[in-house]
């Protein structure tokens, strides 16, 4: 197993993005929470994150609602559940905690939900951004609240925001 990273810029700031044999680990901001020290990352290697660089250019250009890259998050099984769950939220909406416990099958789970939210190691391509509070309002977010308010803006429909402007 060979781990490499490189880094992408963004409009939120560099994006250190991790790969392990061909599938993505990690995409972590700067001065990210819980991020991984800086020997786990392997060492730079521009070369392979082309796919990932090109989809979250599209992405931030606001010409890609879905990844479609290979990944391979590391986490215990309850962690890969909410994970995928997190893949589950369409571009544009939202999803409380509670919501997603109730979707594994527990209510009682919002807050272990919150910590594997917390854990999520694929920033933006796992959208853990798209997750907020029961009464919508913004939570934790390991990149940042301001980087979780520019995601969302990002990703809000044309009409929500036309809406606004009356």
């Amino acid at each position: 197993m060979t781990r490499t990273h490189t880094i992408i810029d963004s409009p939120l700031g560099a994006l250190t993005v991790v790969g392990e044999d061909g599938a993505l680990t990690g995409v972590y901001f700067e001065g990210h929470l819980r991020g991984p020290a800086v020997e786990a990352l392997g060492a730079r290697r521009d070369l392979g994150f082309e796919e990932a660089g090109r989809q979250l250019g599209e992405y931030f250009a606001g010409r890609r609602q879905v990844f479609d890259l290979p990944l391979a998050p590391v986490g215990d099984e309850f962690r890969q559940r909410v994970w995928r769950l997190l893949l589950e939220i369409p571009y544009g909406e939202t999803r409380s905690y509670g919501e997603l416990a109730r979707r594994l099958g527990d209510v009682a789970l919002a807050q272990a939900v919150g910590a594997a939210n917390g854990r999520n190691p694929l920033s933006v391509i796992v959208p853990c951004h798209r997750v907020v509070g029961a009464d919508g309002s913004l939570t934790g977010y390991a990149g940042g609240l301001d980087r979780k308010r520019f995601l969302l803006a990002l990703e809000e429909p044309a009409q929500v925001r036309a809406g606004r402007l009356f």
